[in-house]
């Protein structure tokens, strides 16, 4: 399987962090935090990615290169325009479009079985799945809304629904596996939003995507003060999280 990893954006609300440097390359215990998502990759036998560019695009091609120091293969799908999750995933479709895929955002730390994630998306024969989990402040980030058997039937409060249908509030980690034929429902150069246009379209289509529940270790990269508390993951955590870690 291959994957995407999203790191194309500003880091906006990393603000004054993320002038001179962008918001994958921070440090965490010495390392960028996109370290971590290539070595999360790699401990579940992935190795060979694509990652979107934009901002500052060439400080985080001199950290990483080919890949080779990872024993991974690195690709870059560099954006002149921000494109949006959608539009950037359609950008590197050359690279996706021959088998299911995995994309995840550069900006979290988690520690999840891939394995266990695709072998329930094959299960459920699903298009879309999310791996979502339980938040108390699951409508900061956005409810998305699952039936007993996983199947996401809300998205962000849309569409309307039965109000005998009990459903389960979940929140995105960031983190999906993808069928290729995604890309037939994507625009060509131009910006897409993949949580704002193209899932919703596709739940109204009664396309079968699902939530995978998770509840192991997660924390996302989007503030300072969440910067700083992912900074508090101390160096045994991390040997634990990421033994396959190589300098």
């Amino acid at each position: 399987m291959k994957a995407m990893i999203l790191a194309a954006g500003y880091g906006e609300r990393m603000r004054p962090l993320t002038n001179s440097i962008p918001k994958p390359l921070l440090p965490i215990n010495g390392k960028p935090i996109l370290y971590y998502t290539l070595q999360l990759l790699k401990k579940n036998r992935i190795s060979e990615v694509v990652i979107n560019l934009h901002h500052m695009p060439d400080m985080i091609m001199g950290a990483f290169g080919d890949g080779s120091s990872f024993e991974m293969k690195i690709h870059y799908s560099c954006e002149k325009e921000i494109l949006g999750t959608a539009g950037g995933i359609k950008a590197a479709e050359g690279f996706l479009k021959d088998e299911t895929f995995l994309v995840i955002n550069s900006d979290i730390l988690v520690d999840i079985d891939i394995n266990k994630v695709v072998k329930f998306h094959r299960a459920k024969k699903a298009f879309i799945t999310m791996v979502l989990r339980q938040d108390t402040a699951v409508d900061r980030y956005g409810a998305i809304e699952i039936d007993s058997d996983g199947r996401i039937r809300r998205f962000l409060g849309k569409p309307e629904y039965k109000r005998s249908l009990l459903l389960k509030k979940m929140m995105f980690t960031g983190i999906h596996i993808v069928e290729p034929e995604i890309f037939d429902e994507i625009p060509s150069k131009k910006y897409c939003g993949i949580t704002e246009e193209i899932y919703p379209k596709l739940i109204n289509k009664n396309t079968p995507i699902y939530g995978y529940e998770f509840n192991g270790y997660w924390i996302d990269i989007g503030t300072p003060e969440r910067y700083e508390k992912a900074k508090q993951c101390n160096t045994v955590i991390c040997d634990n999280l990421f033994p396959l870690m190589v300098d």
